[in-house]
């Protein structure tokens, strides 16, 4: 039974969460804990951070751009792992990257360095299912780490029912067929996100992929119990109209609108 900040938050709420993602090392090498300290301090309910990796799958060109940058800046697994480890945090914290970096680390050094630093679960999109209960569940397991799945319209329900068995952080409902932040309208999801909703899953469901606005967080959170938000945080840290602290604040109350 895994337990640890993710889990105790599903614990004690389930409604209006907001995850925000953003890529480790972008725009500057060192920004990372100064964007993860401003998320806390500003309420956000758990933190997804990007490992960069050069072939991002599911990513659109947004988060593809500051992948690339954050490369370039020097940014690594170990980096990464370097800059939680002087970060003191609260919230619940997930890593976000594909299979072939992990797996180059060593999976289980990885993991264990995850719980070293206070990461409370991973989300890996090239990681299937499968692969994962057979070899690698035990070591999640082992270093309390949440494993998060992506579903999609065009998962099938008795999919989306296993995936469910099987998950102990949340699911990942991508709200469309497209990579992240290409769609300007959301409200196409709504029928789908209902769907899930329908279906009676133990596991909270959190939906990303095209959440830009306020408008587009409550429309999320009437369906599901919240949203995620990756390409247009990553836009605002792009082109901040002040600090950096600024800009991370400014932009979770416009979304929170407190």
């Amino acid at each position: 039974m895994i337990s640890n900040k993710l889990t105790h938050l599903f614990n004690r709420k389930s409604t209006d969460l907001l995850n925000i993602f953003f890529t480790a090392g972008y725009p500057k090498l060192e920004d990372t804990t100064i964007i993860l300290n401003e998320l806390e301090k500003s309420g956000v309910d758990l933190i997804e951070i990007g490992i960069p990796f050069s072939d991002p799958l599911a990513d659109g060109p947004t988060i593809q751009e500051s992948s690339k940058i954050a490369l370039e800046n020097g940014m690594s697994i170990e980096v990464l792992f370097n800059q939680l480890e002087t970060s003191k945090h609260d919230v619940p914290v997930l890593l976000m990257g594909y299979f072939n970096p992990v797996m180059q680390y060593g999976i289980e050094h990885f993991c264990k360095r995850c719980k070293e630093v206070g990461v409370d679960g991973l989300i890996i999109p090239d990681l299937p299912l499968e692969v994962y209960t057979s070899q690698y569940k035990h070591l999640f397991e082992k270093y309390d780490l949440c494993n998060v799945f992506l579903v999609t319209p065009q998962t099938s329900t008795n999919r989306i029912k296993q995936i469910d068995e099987f998950s102990n952080g949340f699911i990942y409902a991508v709200s469309s067929a497209s990579t992240t932040g290409t769609k300007s309208n959301f409200d196409d999801a709504s029928e789908y996100l209902n769907k899930l909703k329908s279906l009676n899953l133990k596991s909270p469901i959190l939906t990303g992929f095209n959440i830009k606005t306020r408008e587009n967080y409550l429309a999320a959170c009437k369906h599901v119990n919240g949203a995620i938000i990756g390409s247009e945080f990553i836009r605002q840290i792009s082109n901040p109209k002040s600090s950096l602290q600024d800009t991370v604040k400014d932009f979770v109350s416009s979304i929170k609108n407190d």
